[in-house]
């Protein structure tokens, strides 16, 4: 579990919390429902009262794409039609699913076997000073 934080449920939030690499999901203190990205309004009981979570980062490739022709920050990083990336789907130990990119894969060689694929959280950094954001991706285990 984590410490106390006293963050708003917003994307901005889960951005900041990610730039510490902490990857956290709100939990319903009513229903117990967990969910990622966080929200401000439980998606199960329509209720208010939420906490934030820290999730072990361990999951499972649960769908994915292969990107041949990527925004301009990917094709800058020097992903093309020749060289492409994979992103997916993970379905996360805790419950949840989310969607990052997906590492340690070749995706020049996509194949369906890669479902159920056993990955751990690695961020990204990208960017200095005021400019530095933090990307959410998984490794392959």
């Amino acid at each position: 579990m984590s410490d106390t934080i006293s963050l708003p449920f917003t994307a901005a939030s889960f951005n900041r919390l990610l730039g510490e690499h902490r990857l956290m999901a709100a939990r319903c203190t009513r229903c117990n429902a967990l969910f990622l990205p966080p929200r401000s309004l439980c998606p199960t009981c329509r209720q208010e009262s939420l906490a934030w979570v820290e999730l072990s980062g361990r999951g499972a490739l649960a769908a994915f794409t292969v990107i041949y022709v990527g925004p301009s920050a990917m094709i800058a990083e020097g992903y093309t039609r020749e060289n492409p990336y994979v992103t997916g789907i993970v379905a996360l130990d805790e419950g949840p699913q989310i969607s990052a990119r997906i590492l340690g894969l070749d995706a020049r060689n996509p194949d369906l076997s890669w479902i159920g694929t056993r990955l751990t959280v690695e961020y990204l950094d990208r960017g200095e000073g005021d400019q530095r954001r933090t990307f959410l991706a998984f490794r392959v285990v």
